[in-house]
């Protein structure tokens, strides 16, 4: 193994970003060794590398950020039974650490002492070799590749949104914001059977980006536009009709109080985006036309659903990566991130695949 480097990109403290090289680590009986290919850079790790923390997670000492990760199979634990050495694999960043009631009713994402990578204190996995769990590394065809792999993360919390939400044939959905979660909304409300999406965000590149992937209806937001016209607008383009179901991937208090007043009485309104820890919102609205609020933390029992949609090309996130860069160029790629000018960005941790 001496010869095996295991460049990594460690968050010290707020904005303090660093690439080192560290030790290989040994898998333990029931985990295996991954050779890392492709990581996704998520929102939530430019977070944490511009404040230190997101809500209650606070970096008391240096971690390895990325959780939107593929690679293959390096070594195996001595009780792994169901992978071997060169499987491709996509990973699945949440494992519960013990068999608790949300375990049981097979919530395990709401199982408080859930290891997660990249969240306080846990690494992630961008990095060029990582151990983790065998149980929550998934097979992937040879038709889905490395960068679809990692972009399995995003699109499990678009199809744990959609569930919550309950989408299903024939639904309207209203989607708030056409970043990442956005879009990969979008894609699985579409695979879902939704006959007519409108999407909005104050980005008219996004909503471009949007149409391209198959919305019905883009908005344009203004600044100054108020949670009733942007409700009125919905109605307006959705020809008088209101959606069933409307999904906030942004955190922003204007767009939730914009999904209240967009959203069918007796419709739901799902929150997928993080803001502030409180927000106003139109309370009395929200009960007298009985329109349900469902939270979302993540995702759970979705990826062997997601590789599913993908191998059988029902979804495609394809054109949701914009920019690649090697691992070295770590920095510059977040920088990239923090700029919002592309979509998904991705850090390819093998210098020896070449290939998307």
């Amino acid at each position: 193994m001496e010869q095996h480097e295991n460049l990594s990109v460690v968050l010290y403290a707020k904005n303090d970003l660093r690439l080192e090289k560290r030790p290989i680590p040994e898998p333990g009986p029931k985990e295996v060794l991954l050779k890392i290919d492709s990581v996704g850079i998520c929102g939530s790790d430019v977070h944490y590398w511009q404040t230190g923390r997101i809500g209650d997670f606070v970096l008391k000492k240096p971690m390895v950020l990325g959780h939107e990760a593929a690679g293959t199979i390096f070594r195996v634990g001595s009780g792994v039974r169901h992978l071997k050495a060169g499987d491709r694999v996509a990973i699945e960043p949440g494992i519960p650490r013990e068999i608790d009631e949300h375990c049981r009713n097979g919530r395990y994402n709401l199982s408080p002492t859930i290891f997660f990578s990249a969240t306080p204190p846990d690494d992630g996995n961008l990095c060029q070799y990582n151990t983790h769990d065998a149980s929550y590394c998934y097979k992937l065809p040879e038709s889905i590749s490395f960068e679809e792999g990692a972009l399995i993360e995003p699109l499990s919390v678009a199809i744990h949104a959609c569930r919550r939400g309950g989408v299903t044939i024939g639904s309207k959905v209203f989607i708030l914001g056409a970043g990442p979660i956005g879009l990969v909304n979008l894609l699985v409300s579409k695979s879902m059977g939704a006959s007519q999406i409108v999407i909005c965000d104050l980005s008219l590149k996004r909503l471009e980006k949007a149409k391209q992937m198959g919305a019905s209806f883009t908005i344009a937001v203004e600044q100054t536009m108020t949670p009733q016209e942007l409700g009125q607008k919905v109605k307006q383009t959705l020809g008088g009709a209101m959606p069933d179901i409307s999904i906030e991937c942004t955190g922003a208090e204007l767009c939730v109080q914009g999904g209240v007043f967009a959203t069918k009485s007796g419709g739901v309104l799902v929150l997928v985006g993080l803001g502030k820890p409180s927000a106003n919102i139109p309370i009395l609205d929200l009960l007298v036309r009985e329109v349900d609020i469902r939270g979302v933390f993540r995702y759970c029992n979705t990826w062997p659903v997601a590789i599913d949609m993908l191998a059988s090309k029902r979804i495609n996130v394809k054109p949701l990566i914009t920019h690649r860069f090697p691992l070295e160029e770590a920095l510059e790629a977040f920088e990239t991130t923090k700029k919002g000018v592309g979509i998904k960005v991705i850090l390819k941790c093998d210098p020896s695949n070449k290939n998307p």
